[in-house]
């Protein structure tokens, strides 16, 4: 443990209030392990003093390398730039809010010692969020694991430990829509957890709304499963089974009993339903074309404007 290299990969996003803190709180931990360590801060196109910050403490703590973004490019496209940056043994992505316990680290370092090569920090308590965000974080995880594969472990963030050859083989995925929580775990190897309570934010605010959090829940499931695509064909051959039989029924109540005047309310009501299925049909259609036509462009995932 203490010849291998920690590399900690901390992704910056108008984080002026929280960044002093979070480096007085997490250099002096990995100091006083003795540990080899670097702590790659990716600055994600702030707008706020948090690069000038980051700079003025480079001086102070020599293990900072700061890589700045030319623009905000995400929050997993600034962890894919830590990680191809990284020299460590092994590498742990966090926050920078401290709701990532920096002390679990030498937890993670000594389950990594024992040959686990991916170490997860799973959150035993959520009470710190809104009812809302629970709720919905509850139905993502089951929906998501409902339709794709491989599984996500529940209520596990970004927080964890990789061995080398785990980030390496992470590296070779190079999609521009990503969903780095699936990217984790379609790389496998072996794993173990490390469960903690997940404290409130100690400064700043989130950067995730409802409608952020919404389109990152269609990436992760868009990006690992083809199953919403398959919805609109068996919901289209359900549809059409139902419009056969009650053709029959019509066919033969017009036969034996003569023809009546059929409803407006259940003809538009059928119109308006079908109608509807289709424009859900053509969105989810909408969603794949359009990942395929962001991949098709090849353009980079991040663009560094400097490394200091």
């Amino acid at each position: 443990m203490l010849r291998a290299k920690i590399s900690v990969v901390v992704p910056f996003y108008n984080e002026a209030e929280s960044v002093e803190m979070f480096f007085d709180m997490v250099i002096p931990i990995l100091k006083r392990a003795k540990l080899n360590f670097e702590v790659l801060c990716v600055n994600d196109g702030s707008r706020d003093n948090t690069l000038e910050l980051l700079v003025g403490l480079k001086g102070k703590y020599p293990e900072i390398k700061i890589i700045d973004f030319s623009r905000n490019f995400g929050k997993d496209a600034a962890i894919t730039a830590g990680l191809d940056f990284a020299e460590g043994n092994c590498i742990v992505p966090m926050d920078c809010d401290l709701q990532d316990p920096p002390e679990l680290i030498i937890d993670m370092l000594k389950k990594w010692k024992q040959g686990f090569e991916v170490v997860l920090a799973q959150r035993t308590d959520r009470s710190q969020d809104t009812l809302a965000k629970r709720i919905t974080a509850g139905w993502f995880y089951k929906i998501y694991n409902w339709l794709s594969e491989p599984k996500l472990p529940e209520d596990v963030g970004d927080f964890r430990l990789m061995d080398r050859k785990v980030t390496d083989a992470i590296k070779m995925f190079r999609e521009r829509k990503r969903f780095m929580k699936g990217l984790f775990a379609f790389a496998g190897f072996k794993t173990a957890i490390i469960e903690y309570k997940r404290p409130e934010r100690s400064r700043g605010t989130s950067k995730w709304s409802y409608m952020k959090l919404w389109n990152y829940a269609i990436d992760g499931i868009t990006s690992f499963s083809a199953f919403p695509l398959k919805i609109s064909t068996y919901f289209g051959l359900v549809v059409t089974l139902l419009a056969f039989i009650r053709g029959l029924w019509i066919f033969f109540r017009t036969v034996f009993f003569g023809i009546d005047v059929p409803g407006y309310a259940s003809l538009i009501v059928a119109i308006l339903f079908l109608g509807g299925i289709q424009l859900v049909s053509l969105g989810i259609i909408g969603e794949y074309v359009g990942r395929i036509y962001i991949e098709s462009k090849q353009r980079p995932l991040y663009i560094v404007r400097d490394v200091i």
